[in-house]
């Protein structure tokens, strides 16, 4: 894909005057007889963002997806608390970023020009359980003065700590480029890299590691290439600041409904509850065989003209042991060989009384135990006000991230309570009138070395293409925008062999964003 800086109005959500247009390849508009009829297996971000692509072209689309609901491992399902309300419970709390510039764009369809899903937190501060605390706020946007501006505020991260570093190491983070990045710094692990650049300790746990948690991931094990590109993204490659947004309500109501109603009006067929286990080549199309999530029958047969799979790691890996025929022997490999992070803990409490009025909505804590984040739901999410109106409580939700597959659950349960009760010790006063404790472990890793074996958007059959947040791509992206982007770049793959127009994709600069710290990034 050929990418260019300039020509084209950037959207009103790509504030960054450098960040980068990938233009999309011509085509016809819309998509005429016969119709092209695409299977997106999979309902979260990724499988979302190429079906609503895809039906924007007029492909007839099926999106399948096993769960009940849409949004994959940000959907949510209902729970009945002890007072008898229903809330709407979920895998915790994620932060939307400026910076995710496809994701936003696909939210936008949902809701429209005018109307926001997102309201944006004040502050995202980082506790260490020694009392230092770090604050965003007041941080400039642009690079090099937002991390100017954060070392002058801050009382870990300090010219006195940065003397002690190596600049010959730390060259790598001003010139950051994909895939020369992991070329570079795949063989390599996140905490390694720390140490060779000497971070001092407590700038470490507050600047750092904060990313690292946010692949669910220790930095023993993650590839210091995924660490850097954060880097870039949220410090010296973006002047979209380091503050974030989140939905205003739960994520189905904020999201995947209004999401969903855009599909439905373009003509796509949602088929939730509905796991496909087989995919087989048919001349230039593929046979796809399903059934009702339950097992309880409801085997269908249906042929397509192309296949999208947006699945997670662990599902795509079930899919093509099953489909022998997917693929060449390197890229089932490649499929083989992905692996999920280690387990988390999301823990949320219906508190009786509430936290004090000055707590902050997120909190990013280090030396807390097992814990590495508390948010006050009750702060910015709709549902959660009115609940914590209504009783005069509050809903408060602790994570834990990559913790040991064989740890005592309940004892880590019960230390997520303590651990929040020392970091807001108003809560040691309050009754939990309900909690919900929610373990999971299928969030893609990515370890030392593992950037060559996991698979690209396309692959040896030009109407087969992968989408995720484990998917290889060019554009510097992550997580969640990493879902989006890719999602949108393997229906556009698609489009290409049908003759339509692709969807034009952004992201934040491509390279370093000053010549004299790219030069020096050079000679690292």
């Amino acid at each position: 894909m050929t990418r260019r800086s300039g020509g084209v109005p950037r959207p009103p959500h790509v504030r960054d005057r450098r960040a980068v247009l990938w233009p999309a390849a011509p085509g016809a508009a819309r998509a005429g007889d016969p119709v092209p009829h695409a299977a997106v297996v999979g309902g979260g971000i990724a499988g979302i963002a190429a079906a609503t692509a895809l039906a924007e072209r007029g492909v007839r689309v099926d999106l399948l997806e096993e769960r009940d609901t849409l949004g994959g491992r940000l959907n949510g399902w209902p729970t009945q608390l002890s007072d008898g309300t229903t809330v709407t419970m979920s895998r915790g709390f994620h932060a939307f970023f400026r910076q995710y510039y496809n994701l936003r764009s696909l939210l936008r369809r949902g809701h429209g020009s005018g109307s926001a899903a997102l309201v944006p937190l004040e502050d995202y501060p980082l506790q260490r359980s020694g009392g230092s605390r770090d604050s965003f706020r007041r941080v400039p946007r642009t690079p090099p003065w937002n991390l100017l501006g954060f070392v002058a505020q801050s009382p870990t991260f300090t010219l006195s700590g940065m003397a002690g570093m190596n600049p010959r190491a730390a060259l790598a983070l001003l010139d950051v480029r994909v895939p020369e990045v992991y070329r570079q710094l795949d063989g390599v692990s996140a905490a390694s890299f720390l140490d060779r650049v000497r971070f001092p300790e407590e700038a470490r746990d507050l600047a750092f590691e904060v990313f690292s948690r946010s692949f669910f991931a220790d930095p023993r094990e993650l590839s210091a290439a995924e660490l850097v590109l954060m880097f870039h993204i949220y410090f010296l490659g973006s002047a979209e600041g380091l503050l974030f947004d989140v939905p205003g309500e739960p994520f189905p109501a904020a999201l995947w409904e209004p999401l969903a109603r855009h599909l439905e009006g373009l003509g796509v067929t949602i088929r939730t509850g509905r796991r496909v286990h087989r995919a087989v080549p048919d001349g230039a199309g593929f046979a796809l065989s399903s059934a009702t999530a339950q097992g309880d029958g409801g085997q269908e047969d249906a042929r397509y003209d192309a296949a999208v799979l947006a699945l997670d790691s662990r599902g795509l890996q079930s899919l093509v042991h099953a489909s022998p025929g997917l693929g060449d022997a390197s890229w089932r490999a490649g499929v083989a060989r992905l692996r999920q992070a280690p387990p988390f803990l999301v823990s949320r409490y219906w508190l009786d009384r509430p936290v004090a009025s000055g707590r902050p909505g997120f909190l990013g804590t280090s030396g807390y135990g097992p814990v590495d984040n508390v948010s006050v739901l009750d702060r910015w999410e709709g549902e959660a006000a009115r609940w914590a109106g209504r009783t005069g409580g509050s809903v408060v939700e602790v994570h834990a991230y990559a913790l040991p597959a064989g740890c005592d659950r309940r004892g880590v349960e019960a230390r997520m309570r303590q651990e929040l009760d020392r970091i807001y010790p108003e809560t040691a006063r309050a009754a939990a009138l309900d909690v919900r404790h929610e373990w999971r472990a299928d969030c893609p890793h990515f370890p030392v070395g593992g950037y060559q074996h996991r698979p690209a958007v396309r692959t040896n059959h030009a109407r087969l293409v992968v989408a995720g947040d484990a998917v290889r791509t060019e554009l510097p992206v992550a997580l969640m925008e990493r879902a989006a982007t890719t999602g949108f770049q393997a229906a556009n793959a698609l489009l290409e062999t049908w003759g339509l127009r692709g969807h034009p994709l952004w992201s934040v600069p491509v390279t370093g964003r000053s010549a004299a710290l790219r030069l020096l990034g050079r000679l690292a």
